[in-house]
């Protein structure tokens, strides 16, 4: 009879062993506002297994469904955000919007935020993150803020300004840079910031070029920048440290929930 059951045993803890090998572990999936190739490689450069999921052009009810789904929100580049958002009606004519992009990626903000999310702004991103939570835009560097440094370039490959980091920042402590150059591409930029934020990099002619929370104690990780880090070099210390941190917040999500 001990015999039988030491044999009963052992099966059962066999086949416990086996089902737990066999289990797979669940990926993260990590939500692009708008994904393209130079997004989603370098998502996967720092984790292969991630799922990006692309939440352009969908209806809003939908978009925000698939994100309570998701770990984290990567919001992208692209075109201005409509002036009226943040009061400047009367330059509309000056930009090229999406109103239905501003109003998805609206939505997606509010539910990031609701579902203690990490938040990921790029570029357009890093703007309309500000406007959503009460900032405003320099409508138009050249003509706003005209100076030496150049923004945005007919070929942006082929465009970069340097930066400065504050190191009393969370980026600082991500990328362990208090300079760098980036990559950029863009017209508008950050002018009053949101009441939650704070500023933490510039480019040489004082443009807004990271933002973070304030205060940010215990909320999920925030990072914002205005420049292009999907498109510089892995060993560019301002783009490979920022996006591993950001799935390693996720990972975090995933892992208490």
């Amino acid at each position: 009879m001990r015999n039988i059951r030491l044999f009963v045993f052992t099966v059962f803890c066999a086949v416990i062993l086996v089902s737990c090998a066999t289990i797979k572990k669940k990926p993260l999936r990590i939500a692009l506002s708008s994904a393209t190739k130079n997004y989603e490689n370098w998502v996967h450069w720092a984790d292969s297994t991630v799922v990006t999921v692309n939440l352009d052009k969908m209806s809003i009810c939908l978009a925000v469904k698939l994100l309570e789904n998701c770990n984290g929100l990567i919001l992208t580049g692209g075109e201005d955000v409509v002036p009226a958002w943040y009061g400047k009606t009367a330059d509309r004519g000056r930009c090229e919007t999406n109103p239905a992009r501003d109003s998805l990626e609206f939505a997606l903000i509010r539910k990031a935020l609701e579902c203690r999310m990490p938040i990921l702004g790029i570029c357009r991103g890093q703007q309309i993150l500000n406007v959503a939570m009460g900032g405003t835009l320099i409508v138009d560097i050249p003509s706003d803020r005209p100076s030496a440094i150049v923004h945005r370039c007919d070929d942006y490959t082929k465009c970069f300004h340097h930066v400065t980091v504050d190191k009393s920042s969370g980026l600082y402590t991500i990328c362990k840079a208090d300079t760098g150059w980036v990559t950029t591409n863009h017209h508008q930029a950050v002018e009053k910031l949101a009441p939650c934020f704070r500023a933490v990099a510039w480019s040489d002619d004082s443009i807004i070029e990271a933002l973070e929370y304030s205060n940010p104690g215990n909320k999920p990780f925030f990072q914002a920048v205005q420049w292009h880090p999907e498109r510089m070099p892995a060993e560019n210390a301002l783009s490979t440290p920022l996006i591993k941190a950001f799935i390693k917040s996720c990972t975090i999500k995933a892992n208490t929930e």
